[in-house]
């Protein structure tokens, strides 16, 4: 492949993760099929090709694209876009084994921390290969290898709470305590992303670091080694100190810094040595720590650093000659913020070295010369500045043991040099000659500050980047602590709801925050389970709720319309049919709802063709097979009906609704034990459910096992005490075992609890007969006759058998 097209290909690339990363997926796949076209050998191109077709759902498509890359488990992504496809297209094993075949490829790998808003992965990690994984097993029917999927994910990244939602709809024992817990690969993972993050963060904010430049270059010219000087700030970048400080970057290091005359400021460092005059004549000055002639010109070379006398009297270096004095006056308190300006003066070792050079006294400018010692050369360019301050006055050289300094200009210099150096510290910079820059001993009272750094020094930055990772990571660890106590609330409650814990779900949902109760999924779990309880009313008042929260939900709104048939509200349940219909026409829930619009207009034939609608949308919705199955039911459409309860029982295993409908078809059919093997299969599933318990009773009751049925009607009251069937059934088995005493307890509770029917108090006057209660069953009896007319030829003849004690001819009505 040629420059040119190498270069195209990458271009391309760019491009199609930019606008798939926009959500323009028509645009990505457009180029796409130019890459391919280019580079089809390459299967990033297939890989980009296929994932572009699999988000405009072309199933198909993307798995031509992927199949050549992606069965032989070559490319990771080829093989997770194939593996996609064939979840939709069915064809689960296929996409198992091309998972399984790249492994390697993406065992062990996290993600955590790499998907922001400026970065993203294309790839998935373990993860989410697990994750499908799961969903594909499960599609092909092994819960038990879809599981072990799911465990793994949820070790990877318990945030994935598809995850935890696959375990509990296939009904897998959870230990909650061990869920949403801080995993060694989750701790790993929040290590890596938080040093990652910070060192990114410390890379982008760090100084640009200028190296010392050679000898010969006075171009390059700021030393970043920090300094505490307050009186020379940087001017340009801000303060490195702060920096340095903040960022632990810059460690104290002793050097030598060469700086230009760029007119700029360089920080002043107490543990520099004398630098000496690279690229500069000898006779220029060296400009140190920030002190500065006002009247100096832009071009003037920095000064070098003082040295240290060994005397006041030669620190001072101040002559006896008032004009002198008046000159040295002068020049302190023209400085901004002058430093002591002190050097060594009259050393008897190297006087003749000192006579054959350039003289100066402290205050910068050339000293008197003797008769024997005459200057051929021009001034120098400091005099003539220093000139034009003093009024071009002439000092004579300072002798180097001048005992003649009066008290009280001993006292006037002592004032101006204190008050020159306030708050500079131990740290002093002067002026010198230039070429005269004898290094002095080291002043043992500033030892602590002039000495080099040792490794501790050096290493503290390292010391405390370290600090500064644990701080970021155990902060990490905290917010992800509360996300995942988060996630265990929430997942503790839905476990309880999987399980049909109705009442424990219900509380558990209800002692979430508010931030989360008020949420539109905790609402809708909340509503399933007061109707998994049978409470409609307030199941309809959760459902109303969300949808004032989220007027264009879909999700879950076909319970929302089975709630609404329960409650008998034709109006409300037409308004909801006529709403998600305008929403999305083409959703299993939309036509579910319209369905049951129709079958509680008790137009059967309209709510089958819906819900068959329903069903073509989504051969996978369990709940829309379901209520086909019951409609067709309802019709005697036996061999249909569990045709259609089939469906739906193989689309979810745990469909208990699907298990309870094979089991009403079988009762209707007259097979009892296969409706009674059904019935339980259901309360196995869902074994709070009082009614399940109601119908393995009456199968008991048809099987004439009387003292079974009794016990199923036990528990199903026990369950639900409010439950009127449940009690009536189980006062009929009761006066069926001659336990008259017993059922008329039942029976007076059932009378408070339905006091409007006549069957009710039917069976209460056979109760009374039992009882040898006369004048009770008669009046009983006359209370059945005037709730229920209809009935009056069955009563009519109870009361005629009021004589026959033989009488125990149970009234199925």
């Amino acid at each position: 492949m040629s420059h040119t097209s190498t270069l195209a290909v990458t271009q391309l690339k760019q491009l199609i993760y930019y606008h798939l990363d926009n959500e323009s997926p028509d645009n990505a796949n457009f180029l796409a099929e130019r890459l391919y076209s280019i580079d089809p050998r390459n299967p990033d191109s297939s890989h980009l090709l296929a994932l572009t077709n699999y988000r405009l759902r072309r199933f198909k498509t993307a798995y031509d694209c992927s199949q050549k890359s992606g069965a032989n488990g070559r490319h990771l992504g080829c093989a997770y876009v194939l593996a996609l496809a064939c979840q939709e297209l069915g064809k689960h094993n296929e996409g198992i084994a091309a998972l399984e075949k790249a492994r390697s490829l993406w065992q062990g790998r996290s993600h955590w921390g790499k998907h922001t808003e400026s970065s993203t992965r294309h790839t998935p990690d373990a993860a989410a290969v697990n994750t499908l994984l799961g969903k594909l097993w499960r599609g092909h029917g092994d819960s038990r290898r879809a599981g072990d999927c799911y465990i793994e994910a949820h070790k990877s990244n318990p945030f994935t709470w598809e995850v935890f939602q696959g375990l509990c709809d296939m009904g897998a024992e959870i230990d909650l305590a061990g869920s949403f817990r801080m995993t060694t690969e989750l701790a790993s993972s929040i290590t890596s992303a938080s040093a990652s993050i910070l060192n990114q963060e410390t890379i982008k904010d760090e100084p640009p670091v200028v190296p010392v430049s050679s000898t010969n270059n006075m171009n390059s010219i700021h030393a970043l080694t920090p300094t505490n000087d307050p009186f020379n700030p940087v001017k340009n970048g801000g303060d490195l100190v702060a920096q340095a400080q903040s960022n632990f970057l810059l460690p104290r290091i002793k050097s030598k810094g060469l700086f230009g005359n760029n007119g700029s400021k360089p920080t002043s460092q107490q543990s520099w040595d004398t630098p000496t005059a690279n690229g500069m004549s000898g006779d220029e000055d060296v400009e140190m720590g920030g002190v500065q002639q006002e009247a100096a010109s832009a071009e003037e070379p920095p000064a070098a650093p003082t040295r240290r006398s060994r005397t006041a009297l030669q620190r001072l270096g101040l002559d006896a000659a008032k004009d002198s004095q008046k000159a040295r006056a002068t020049t302190v308190r023209s400085q901004a913020k002058p430093s002591s300006e002190t050097v060594d003066t009259d050393d008897a070792t190297n006087a003749a070295q000192r006579r054959s050079q350039h003289k100066r006294t402290i205050s910068g400018h050339s000293a008197q010369i003797t008769d024997a010692e005459t200057i051929t050369s021009a001034p120098r360019r400091s005099n003539r500045l220093f000139s034009q301050i003093t009024g071009s006055k002439t000092t004579s050289r300072v002798p180097a043991d001048s005992n003649t300094l009066t008290a009280a200009k001993r006292d006037e210099v002592k004032k101006a040099k204190a008050t020159g150096t306030k708050g500079r510290g131990p740290a002093q910079v002067g002026r010198v000659v230039s070429g005269n820059r004898k290094v002095m001993p080291p002043n043992p009272t500033e030892a602590k500050d002039t000495r080099a750094p040792s490794r501790n020094a050096a290493a503290a930055p390292v010391t405390l980047h370290k600090q500064a990772l644990e701080s970021t990571v155990a902060v990490e660890m905290a917010s992800t602590e509360l996300l995942l106590a988060t996630f265990r609330s929430l997942g503790a409650a839905y476990y309880l709801l999987s399980r049909y814990q109705v009442s424990s779900a219900v509380d558990a949902f209800k002692a979430l925050p508010s931030a989360h109760r008020e949420s539109p999924w905790v609402l809708a779990q909340l509503g399933k389970a007061y109707y998994e309880a049978s409470e409609y009313s307030s199941a309809e008042i959760c459902f109303a709720k969300l949808l004032k929260l989220q007027p264009t939900r879909i999700e879950d709104m076909e319970v929302y319309s089975t709630v609404l048939w329960q409650l008998k509200k034709p109006v409300q349940l037409a308004f909801l049919a006529h709403n998600l219909r305008d929403l999305a026409f083409n959703s299993p829930q939309t036509w579910c709802a319209v369905g049951n619009a129709f079958s509680l207009s008790r137009e059967h034939e309209q709510a089958i063709a819906c819900f068959k609608r329903a069903t073509q949308v989504d051969p996978e919705f369990s709940y829309a097979w379901t209520l086909m199955g019951h409609e067709l039911l309802t019709n005697e459409e036996f061999d249909a009906a569990l045709a259609s309860f089939r469906k739906g029982v193989g689309s979810e295993r745990r469909g208990f609704g699907a298990w309870y409908g094979l089991g009403k078809c079988y009762e209707r059919m007259g097979k009892w034990d296969e409706a009674q093997r059904h019935y339980r299969i259901a309360f196995e599933i869902n074994p709070s459910n009082p009614v399940l318990a109601v119908c393995i009773g009456v199968i008991m009751e048809k099987l004439h096992h009387p003292k079974a049925a009794l016990t199923q009607y036990s528990h199903a009251l026990n369950l639900a005490p409010n439950s009127a069937l449940a009690r009536f059934k189980k006062a009929r088995v009761l006066m069926s075992l001659k336990l008259y005493a017993d059922a008329l307890v039942e029976l007076e509770v059932l009378k408070n609890l339905a006091p409007e029917e006549a069957n009710v108090f039917f069976l209460l006057g056979k109760c009374f007969k039992g009882l040898g209660r006369r004048a009770d069953s008669v009046r009983t009896f006359t209370t059945a006759l005037n709730l229920d007319a209809k009935a009056s030829q069955y009563i009519k003849e109870a009361m005629e058998a009021l004589d026959d004690s033989d009488e125990d001819d149970m009234d199925d009505d």
